[in-house]
């Protein structure tokens, strides 16, 4: 499902429960002064200033003036991951956009504040499918379902690429777990191109991305471009019974990778 998103003040529900097996999404947009409290229950939560500043409380923990970046494309982000049952209040300090990435499991983890220098960005393609991965919620946080990232590409530049599917459980050459993508573009007027396929071509569709874009993947490749002029950001969550990215390469282009190792080998 691909759709257009409007963001009003307030807390935005993008992912609806039931909508997809695992995953929610909402986003809380407000102004200095604004606030949103709420109990995570039964829930893992992994929360992403996507833009402004915000004080944070989390039970009795505080977090005082968290964020730094004035949009997506402005460095790394601040984030929280947190598990069930913790009470929770946000106050902006200023114009704010913060990401709720919700999926419903046990957990009795602790709290893990993870600042911009913590995220792990990845240089990852080459040439004009070369773009940044930034690993925010990983392995290295100790979640049941959840792992969350950002990936921005630069004007004219592919990601997702060589088209890739993690829609079976066939373990360790594939796991099985849905995903969401949240867009935004660099300008706002901007647009990017994302198709999604199977190989049965049973599912064959081709959305135009343009600034708050939202796609929920269940199955199929999912290859996205950006189109000359703009860079292109999407935030993305993925969830499922086993915590872990195997991904399996369209094999009609998977000779994409063995291209990337000669172009890296030929540059050192």
């Amino acid at each position: 499902m691909f759709r257009k998103v409007i963001l009003e003040k307030g807390l935005n529900t993008l992912v609806k429960p039931g909508e997809m097996e695992y995953i929610e999404l909402d986003i809380f947009k407000g102004e200095k002064g604004d606030s949103y409290s709420f109990n995570s229950k039964d829930y893992e939560i992994g929360l992403i200033i996507l833009t402004g500043k915000l004080n944070l409380v989390v039970d009795d923990i505080k977090y005082d003036n968290l964020g730094s970046r004035r949009n997506v494309f402005d460095g790394n982000a601040y984030a929280l991951y947190i598990p069930n049952n913790k009470e929770v209040n946000l106050e902006a300090l200023e114009n704010v956009e913060v990401a709720i990435c919700k999926t419903r499991v046990k957990t009795d983890e602790e709290v893990k504040l993870i600042k911009p220098e913590d995220v792990i960005i990845r240089d990852v393609g080459v040439h004009n499918w070369r773009r940044d991965v930034k690993d925010i919620i990983d392995r290295r946080i100790k979640a049941k379902r959840l792992l969350i990232g950002e990936t921005i590409n630069p004007p004219g530049n592919w990601s997702s690429y060589p088209p890739h599917k993690h829609d079976t459980n066939d373990y360790p050459e594939e796991v099985k777990m849905e995903e969401v993508y949240f867009y935004k573009v660099n300008p706002p007027n901007g647009f990017g191109l994302q198709r999604v396929y199977t190989h049965e071509r049973d599912i064959d569709n081709v959305y135009l991305i343009e600034d708050n874009s939202l796609l929920l993947i269940n199955r199929g490749y999912h290859p996205v471009v950006s189109a000359p002029g703009y860079q292109l950001y999407y935030l993305w969550i993925l969830a499922g019974d086993i915590r872990e990215s195997i991904i399996n390469d369209d094999p009609n282009h998977k000779w994409i990778k063995v291209v990337e190792k000669i172009i890296k080998e030929s540059k050192r």
